[in-house]
């Protein structure tokens, strides 16, 4: 192309297009200190000859809030000049979301297992309730032995004194974990997952739902 040429933004749209770059919207992420970047990389490192058995060993953990309606529920669409607000093209909102549900959830190497609907506060005392009650019947599901490792973010409910006694009576190994580092946890990609695949009229819809699509994410995923 000669130096000069003028050319309209479709065609330089177009072009990038065919060389695979898109607009997208930018993700939000939490603000990084450089010790938290330190620090995940000091993780990845630590981890960077981990076979796949020792991965097998790790049960991983999270907890996430899904509206019903709302910011997480997100979709690209190409309309055609003047049919933005065309249903096809539009993607329906309430004020607040339309009502959420908080959800916690883990899983292995294998599949899913336990997703639990939170209806209460989520603190300290909430979260040792959840563990207590499935934490033992998803390391018999996995067969995963006494030796497993049980990965948790470092939310304070996950770390306070209280909580760290219960996995030590327990004798459980917890995987140290990063601080700001949601990237990592691979539950994020569930989550997600499971965000994609609903569209719910109401909050008891929406946990029907997910405790359906759930149990049906597979390990390829």
């Amino acid at each position: 192309m000669a130096v000069g040429t003028l050319v309209s933004i479709n065609t330089i749209s177009n072009v990038l297009h065919c060389n695979g770059l898109h607009s997208r919207r930018a993700h939000k992420v939490p603000l990084l200190s450089k010790r938290h970047v330190e620090a995940c990389l000091k993780f990845a490192h630590d981890h960077l000859e981990a076979s796949e058995a020792d991965w097998f060993k790790v049960l991983w953990s999270d907890e996430t809030k899904i509206e019903v309606f709302g910011a997480d529920h997100t979709r690209g669409v190409w309309p055609e000049n003047g049919t933005a607000y065309d249903p096809k093209n539009t993607n329906p909102t309430v004020k607040h979301g339309g009502g959420n549900i908080m959800l916690w959830g883990c899983f292995s190497a294998k599949r899913p297992s336990h997703l639990v609907h939170i209806h209460r506060k989520m603190d300290s005392k909430a979260y040792l309730e959840i563990l207590a009650k499935n934490l033992h019947s998803s390391i018999i599901d996995f067969k995963m032995g006494p030796h497993f490792i049980f990965q948790r973010d470092n939310d304070p409910k996950h770390t306070v004194k209280k909580t760290k006694a219960w996995f030590k009576r327990q004798k459980i190994n917890v995987l140290r974990w990063p601080s700001q580092s949601p990237d990592l946890n691979a539950t994020e990609n569930l989550w997600k997952e499971l965000k994609i695949k609903r569209c719910p009229k109401n909050l008891d819809n929406l946990k029907k739902i997910c405790m359906e699509e759930w149990p049906k994410i597979t390990p390829e995923t």
